[in-house]
Order: C-alpha cells, then structure tokens, then sequence
C-alpha cells in the first residue's frame, strides 16, 4: 500500500520530502556527523565483510567503533543484529545511531551505505570522513531503471563526500573496476586506488588467502579471492588514514569468521556446509569459484520477488555449470509465486536436471543427504536474512545458520 501511494508523487516532490526529512533528523540529533569520524562503504558486494574488517583493523588500533550494517549495529562493546532487513536504515535511524555512537565515546562509526539509501537521501547531512568504493555490478535495474541510473545513484555517494565539510576527505577506490575513472577524478585530499595487482604475491584457497602490504604478509581466514579484495579495501584506508601497519594485519587477522559471508557451518558432519548472502550472478561465481576441487551441491533461489528478473535464468546457468547437484528452493517471494521465480531459474539450467524442493528446510535436509565426504554444501542467497518476506508483508523468522545446524543435528543422530 505505502509502495502503491509513493508511486502516485512526482519524483521531484517525494526526492525534496526525502531531503527535508534527512536535514531535520540531522538537526533534532545535533548533526552528530561533525563529532565523528565516519567511513562509509558501497559497492554491489562485499560492503558488510570490508566493515568488518575495519572494525577489526581500528580496534586493534585501540580506538572505540560503531558500525552499521546488514549484519549488524555495533556500539563500543554492544552489539545486535539487524533485524530491519534494510542495509542503511531510514534517516532518523542513522542519525540516532550517530548521535548514541559520539555520546559512547565512539571514536569512529563504519556505516554501509546504498545506492537505494542515496535515492532516498538517506546519506545526506552525514559529513563524511572518508568512502571506500567497491564495486559495481548489476543490480536494482528495475528500481533504478538502468544501469547507468544505478551507478549514477550510488555515485551519489561519493559527491555527498566531496561535499563533505571534514578534511581531509579520503577516497579508496577498486582501481579494477570499469567504474573506478569517475570515484577517481573526486574533488578530495586523498584518493587511494587499491588492487591486488599492488600486492603482489598473493595467493587464495578455499580456507583463505595471504597477500603483502607495506611489506607485511597478513593471512586472510575467508576463502577467494574476493575476502582478499575486502580485506585490502579496508587495509588501503586504514594505510591512508596513518592506522599502523602491525594493527592492520592485527585487525585482518583477527577475523575468523564473517557471519552470513562464506560462514561455514560445523556440527562434526565430514562434509562441508557453507552459508553466504550471494545474491548476484557476480557473487555467486566467486563463491562458486572459491572451492574449486570440491564436489558442490547447491542450495539456491533468486533473492527478492518482483525484482531483478534478468537474473534468474543466469544464476541458474551458473548452478548449471558450477555445481554437481542443483536444489532450488523458496527464498523470498513477496507477492509473487515463488514456483514462478524457481521456474525461471530452472530454465537456463540445461546440462543438469535440478531438483525442487520449495521448503527451505526440506532443501537443506535433502542436501545434506546427497553429500559424501570432502563435498561442500552451498547455501545461498540469504546470509543473515532474519525473515522469509512473503505476501503482503507477511514474514516468517529464519536463519539459514541455524536451520543448517538444526539439520545437520538431526542427521548426525540418524546415522
């Protein structure tokens, strides 16, 4: 219904709604933004794993954090996971958790941001200290109407840094990307490419990863290569912003796990289960590409009814050509048929018969049946999602983690 109203206001009308709502949560918060550093980071994917990384990195740094996420809100040493199912909440939200950060005696607060975010301004009256931008991929086509509209949205992001009012400003940019030139060429103190081809030699397998900074070799605990690109991203503005060298790797080497992002999940079983929020064809390939010697049975869906269309057959090509065993399954349909989405899938799959199993419990069960030894089971495309969104706003409570653990259980005890 509040979908169906919106659509009826002009854009201009509801953008200016949009805007004036963000000045005033800034102004009755105290534009908190101005007593704290803040970092943001965008990107199609990897946004949550960089932050937990820089989370790690500033306070093995010794400095009080705050961070916001899709995993989780963090203040000082509480933390809680989001449960909004929005990456960058709405504007007096944002603005609270700023305000609560710099009361905390919080030092700096890591915020993911989006390009939906930014077309609702969501980002603006927060002065930024600094963005780290990722990578572009496509996505929200749909929402945004083009793909050149997605990226000018979540370019946004980096002129509301240049905006910015803090000095100096630090711009961290993937030099590998098609979109790097225009984050590049912003109007800021500092703008530090990163890619891997800087860190030579590097290397990666399915338990992790090393790659050299500033002449330190530092281990990354999560498999491919794209932990390693997350984990440089946070290293290259930690480097730029004087965070020494012995807390980056420190920081970097203290995540063991990423809750929701290639989290393995081990109840003793002699095969391996493998959670991951992989949502895009872009993601699925390198999670898929990660464990290259390994028997893969894939859990997959299409995240998110109503949208995105484009991509269902190619995620399901992908399974295709990747996986020995496809189980596609229900994940979130909102107002549409969910056997719909999974047909869809279904159809660019052409080598292989998949099954279907529409319970996301029975599709796990049945994959962890099919599993032998030294095979890896991949559960994709909710990560730390807390619901299944159905009809009309109907949801129901879920974790991929522990339902795969509740099925493992039951299976240890079957044998």
């Amino acid at each position: 219904m509040k979908k169906a109203l919106t659509s009826l206001i002009p854009t201009p009308i509801l953008s200016a709604y949009h805007f004036c709502l963000a000045a005033l949560a800034a102004f009755l918060y105290g534009f908190p933004s101005r007593n704290i550093a803040v970092v943001a980071v965008t990107g199609t994917k990897g946004k949550s794993s960089t932050l937990e990384y820089l989370n790690a990195i500033f306070e093995s740094a010794g400095l009080q954090t705050a961070l916001s996420s899709t995993i989780r809100f963090k203040i000082g040493d509480i933390s809680t996971p989001n449960l909004r199912r929005q990456t960058l909440p709405g504007r007096f939200f944002v603005q609270k958790f700023l305000s609560q950060a710099v009361r905390a005696g919080c030092k700096i607060a890591l915020i993911e941001m989006t390009s939906e975010g930014a077309r609702q301004h969501r980002h603006r009256a927060i002065n930024l200290d600094a963005l780290v931008f990722l990578n572009l991929a496509p996505e929200h086509i749909e929402s945004h109407g083009s793909l050149e509209k997605y990226a000018d949205a979540k370019f946004e992001l980096g002129t509301q840094l240049a905006r910015s009012k803090k000095r100096p400003r630090f711009m961290v940019v993937n030099a590998d990307d098609a979109q790097a030139g225009r984050y590049l060429t912003l109007p800021v103190e500092q703008v530090v490419p990163f890619s891997l081809g800087q860190v030579e030699p590097w290397t990666t397998h399915e338990h992790g990863g090393e790659f050299t900074f500033n002449g330190q070799k530092i281990s990354v605990h999560l498999p491919g290569t794209f932990s390693l690109m997350n984990a440089l991203a946070a290293a290259t503005l930690a480097h730029a912003m004087e965070v020494p060298t012995a807390a980056i790797k420190s920081g970097i080497e203290s995540v063991q796990k990423i809750l929701g992002r290639a989290e393995e999940i081990s109840e003793g079983q002699g095969f391996s289960v493998i959670v991951d929020y992989a949502h895009t064809p872009d993601s699925l390939v390198a999670l898929y590409g990660a464990y290259p010697a390994r028997r893969k049975i894939c859990v997959l869906g299409s995240t998110g009814g109503g949208r995105d269309l484009w991509k269902r057959p190619v995620m399901g090509g992908i399974a295709d050509n990747e996986c020995e065993t496809i189980i596609l399954t229900n994940e979130d349909p909102y107002d549409e048929d969910p056997r719909s989405i999974v047909d869809m899938i279904a159809s660019g799959i052409t080598q292989k018969k998949p099954e279907i199993v529409m319970d996301r419990r029975e599709a796990m069960r049945r994959a962890f049946s099919l599993a032998r030894a030294s095979d890896v089971v991949l559960i994709t495309g909710k990560g730390t999602d807390p619901t299944i969104q159905g009809p009309r706003g109907t949801s129901i409570p879920w974790s991929d983690a522990t339902v795969a653990r509740e099925e493992l259980h039951r299976l240890l005890k079957e044998q």
